[in-house]
């Protein structure tokens, strides 16, 4: 069995962070995702996916993304089934990360950059150069007979 879900789209609120009873973090959001296709002459479609995202990932989400953060999720769908206010059996379908990415531009993070971030010896390190040689540095194989590949 399979059950692996990605999307990548907009968050459509603040993402809030509670606390279970147990102290576990949780936090829910909703990610807008457009649609790859549309019909001529009408507006694209727009798929809106509740995710629940817990511990690190969920603490996370609520310290780096906001309202319109582009934002990659990586789960898997679950399902769940509860009662709500007025009696009424419900069933809820979402997207539970495993782990979640930046997409936006570092402007559109808050200049936030946490994942592939330079370290200080990198930064210190001069950048190396090179040079383009000339053809007298290499020396033609005139004997196709007995190559070493």
């Amino acid at each position: 069995m399979l059950n692996c879900a990605i999307i990548m789209g907009r968050l459509v609120a603040d993402p809030e962070l509670r606390t279970t009873t147990t102290g576990l973090s949780v936090t829910s959001f909703t990610v807008a995702v457009d649609r790859g296709y549309a019909k001529q002459g009408e507006e694209r479609q727009t798929d809106f996916i509740d995710v629940v995202a817990w511990r690190q990932t969920a603490d996370f989400v609520s310290r780096f993304f906001r309202k319109g953060s582009m934002i990659a999720v990586q789960g898997s769908i679950r399902t769940r089934s509860y009662e709500d206010k007025n009696g009424n059996k419900r069933k809820a379908v979402e997207l539970v990360a495993d782990s979640v990415s930046f997409c936006g531009s570092k402007a559109e993070s808050g200049g936030v950059r946490v994942d592939n971030a330079i370290s200080p010896v990198e930064a210190a390190a001069p950048t190396p150069s090179f040079s383009t040689g000339s053809s007298s540095d290499f020396e033609e194989i005139t004997d196709d007979d007995d190559l070493p590949f």
